[in-house]
């Protein structure tokens, strides 16, 4: 386990003390205006402390973005006092604390945004059960986006966090301007990959400038993509090798690939001799660190995955045991909890929003 516990710096100077990062999760235990509850303090608290960064759940910066009840809120200052308790929840044994930031898009419905339409890049219903058609956004409105994102990273700094991670994945905004599936505009915000690139562009510029410009030190930018898309058109992982090497020119910290397993192959045959990790870091040729995730269950997993990354990032494992980075790291392994029972909700601080999304990814693994 040498190699996991040894410590990591980022370009900005944010230094990690291990290679263990908790990845984002959902857990829709926040109040129903965004704010953070007691509660999710006490969740957040239970697991920190032993990996070198805990991100966060999503956070939404527009109040037009909202894609889910109980979901945590960036977008006022109104949220500053909570997040800063949150932050601090984190912030223990020195674990830094990353707030994910993000917008849905057309991944949300007219139930959750009390009303209002949902909007995205373009008037295209997702592929998926009971998804409304969004309406397009103006010109106008995209340049707001992207104040609303820059206006987060203010708050995140304000709340006392470490750094901010872009949710460019799992089919939210930021990934709906890539695709050309969501995205069929045709102005300059759209059409070509090139063009259907300008929208992360102009948001990781805005982001990292409010950065550097803020004085703050030691806090680091990080951008989260899903490599492939099914949908016709949709990403394909040329598209996104292509996204990633753009991304590895900017003055971001790092990137963080969405995966729910590090060893799986892309569904293009020109991409099949190795893992999709494998050819990220390849591409990227060490410009950027790389976080590696997906299905990461044993000390073992995380090694393998420091293979093609530069640190690895555990998800449902932390659920069902908040202690599993430290076990790990101390050779202990055999202590780790595999299993959740209905008994243990209540000492491990499951919500039912947790208990449902581990539900949806790993029902096998419950009792």
């Amino acid at each position: 386990m040498q190699e996991l516990q040894s410590e990591f710096t980022f370009k900005r100077g944010l230094r990690l003390k291990n290679r263990l990062v908790i990845a984002p999760m959902t857990t829709k235990m926040s109040y129903f205006d965004g704010v953070v509850t007691g509660d999710e303090l006490a969740y957040y608290r239970l697991r920190s402390g032993e990996a070198g960064a805990f991100i966060t759940a999503a956070a939404n910066v527009h109040e037009g973005g909202k894609g889910w009840e109980g979901e945590l809120g960036v977008y006022d200052d109104r949220f500053i006092p909570g997040l800063a308790k949150l932050a601090a929840a984190i912030k223990q044994n020195h674990t830094k604390a990353i707030l994910q930031i993000f917008h849905a898009g057309r991944m949300t419905d007219s139930s959750v945004l009390n009303g209002r339409q949902p909007v995205a890049p373009s008037a295209v219903a997702a592929e998926r059960e009971n998804a409304q058609t969004p309406r397009e956004l103006t010109e106008a409105e995209i340049l707001e986006l992207l104040e609303s994102y820059k206006q987060a990273t203010e708050r995140a700094i304000k709340a006392g966090f470490d750094g901010v991670e872009l949710h460019g994945a799992n089919t939210y905004l930021i990934q709906q301007f890539f695709s050309p599936h969501s995205n069929r505009r045709t102005d300059r915000w759209g059409g070509s990959l090139e063009k259907r690139f300008s929208f992360i562009n102009e948001l990781v510029d805005g982001v990292t400038e409010v950065v550097d410009r803020s004085g703050v030190k030691d806090f680091i930018v990080g951008y989260r993509f899903s490599p492939e898309e099914y949908e016709t058109p949709g990403i394909r992982f040329e598209d996104t090798l292509y996204l990633v090497d753009q991304l590895a020119n900017k003055p971001l910290d790092y990137l963080h690939m969405s995966i729910n397993d590090y060893n799986k192959v892309s569904v293009s045959a020109d991409y099949s001799e190795k893992s999709m990790l494998a050819y990220v870091k390849e591409t990227l040729q060490d410009r950027i660190p790389l976080i590696g995730v997906g299905d990461v269950r044993t000390g073992t997993d995380a090694q393998n995955i420091l293979a093609h990354a530069d640190l690895a990032a555990v998800g449902r494992a932390v659920l069902i045991e908040p202690h599993w980075v430290q076990k790990v790291l101390d050779h202990k392994e055999q202590l780790i909890r595999t299993e959740l029972s209905h008994y243990d909700r209540e000492e491990l601080l499951i919500s039912n929003g947790v208990w449902g999304f581990l539900q949806g990814m790993m029902p096998e693994r419950l009792k």
